[in-house]
């Protein structure tokens, strides 16, 4: 979605606190203390990290998606001693006036009054944060892509009903972002997404078969979460960008193509129609697009260093070898599809990883079992074929009328069980 972003950045609310972009978007908010106002942080499950930080930023509400043990007054006891071991140790007061307990409250943060919500979550849960921050007008820098990407139109309309924007955080989809200020909307003959390879980049089919969880969380660029790391290894994540940058910017999947660049210093480029290539370089380091969301498409300082122009360095760009990485072509055949597609594309990958890092099914099982789970789901509202999986249930079809949040999770919930009824299968 390609708008101008003219609002005032100015209260902020990170949801996915403690995770790694909630903690650099910290980072970047703590560089510029005049500039935010931290008003609602929410996380899983690290409550004192969560402690901490709503002592060290003031901030007024916390959420916690796992609360402690007990009853619901034990659960507040235990976090309003959180909150004093805090204050404690920094010197300074309690500010919660708000504490939400339980999976919806990270949801129940984001629909708080804010100026942005920074949504940080990792996965399908995302969805509701992002929902909840649209519908209340607040703009969201979107760092969790699979509420877009399994949301689709549901997430688009509440944008659009609310006049509220959806921002980049990715670095590829912030990369293309600012590549898209060189020129008209048509003018834009490519949106070029570039990929890491991950760990695995040059292996054959036959090699993957035998990596293992540990070689996978091996990222020679990103330190990132486990899901995301392996979704960078199996190319996943890199279908999932796809994905996204159609919906944010209205591209056509036949107008974005997926090229390897391993040094990831290019984080991705626009190609216009007079044959120029406009492209965002720096070294990687997600404080740069965190920055640049909330700052609303303003540059503020970052922290992260700028590409060092004095040395030489060479950068090179290769085809995806879609043989050994299948799981990049099925991520964009499930989005063509549309409807219900992205969001089993998604719920069957996130238990296929689970399963591999379980060592359940190899490496390659993941592409594999994603395949199966697409072949079963019948997505009527989409125009897909019936199931080609003999037996197998069908996927559900989504009422007539436009894709709801019910229908999304619908399909979520199915996927999830075929997925997990693929692994069993196998033995």
């Amino acid at each position: 979605m390609r708008r101008s972003w003219t609002v005032n950045v100015r209260d902020l609310s990170v949801i996915g606190a403690t995770g790694s972009v909630g903690t650099q978007s910290l980072d970047v908010i703590r560089a510029h203390p005049d500039s935010f106002r931290v008003v609602g942080l929410a996380a899983g499950s690290r409550l004192d990290v969560l402690a901490g930080q709503a002592v060290e930023f003031g901030v007024p509400a916390i959420g916690l998606a796992v609360p402690p043990a007990g009853t619901d007054a034990e659960a507040v006891a235990a976090v309003r001693q959180a909150l004093t071991v805090a204050a404690a140790q920094q010197g300074r007061p309690d500010p919660v006036e708000v504490i939400e307990l339980g999976p919806e409250a990270p949801a129940r943060i984001s629909a708080r009054p804010a100026s942005v919500v920074l949504n940080a979550v990792t996965g399908a849960v995302g969805l509701d944060v992002t929902l909840a921050a649209l519908e209340a007008g607040t703009d969201v820098a979107l760092a969790n892509k699979e509420s877009l990407i399994i949301g689709g139109e549901v997430v688009l309309e509440a944008a659009r009903a609310s006049g509220a924007a959806l921002i980049p955080v990715d670095s590829e989809h912030s990369a293309i972002a600012q590549a898209l200020r060189s020129g008209r909307e048509d003018e834009v003959a490519r949106l070029i997404v570039t990929a890491s390879g991950g760990p695995f980049r040059g292996c054959t089919r036959a090699q993957l078969e035998t990596v293992t969880p540990q070689q996978a969380l091996a990222h020679p660029t990103w330190d990132m979460g486990r899901v995301i790391t392996t979704n960078s290894a199996s190319l996943v994540n890199k279908g999932l960008e796809v994905i996204e940058a159609h919906l944010l910017f209205g591209v056509p999947y036949d107008r974005i193509e997926v090229v390897v660049h391993p040094q990831s210093q290019v984080h991705s480029m626009v190609e216009f129609t007079d044959g120029s290539t406009i492209a965002q370089v720096s070294p990687p380091d997600m404080r740069l697009p965190i920055a640049y969301a909330l700052g609303a498409g303003h540059r503020l300082a970052s922290g992260a260093r700028p590409t060092d122009w004095t040395t030489a360095a060479t950068w090179t760009f290769e085809p995806v070898d879609h043989d050994a990485f299948p799981a990049l072509g099925l991520a964009i055949e499930a989005g063509r599809r549309g409807g219900t597609h992205p969001a089993v594309y998604n719920a069957a990958n996130e238990v296929l990883v689970d399963a591999f890092h379980e060592r359940a099914i190899p490496f390659t099982g993941i592409a594999d079992g994603i395949a199966a789970v697409l072949a079963q789901h019948s997505g009527a509202d989409a125009g897909s074929a019936s199931s080609r999986a003999g037996d197998a249930p069908a996927g559900p079809a989504r009422r007539a009328g436009r894709l709801t949040r019910e229908d999304v999770l619908t399909a979520d919930a199915w996927a999830r069980e075929r997925a997990a009824a693929w692994i069993g299968a196998r033995g």
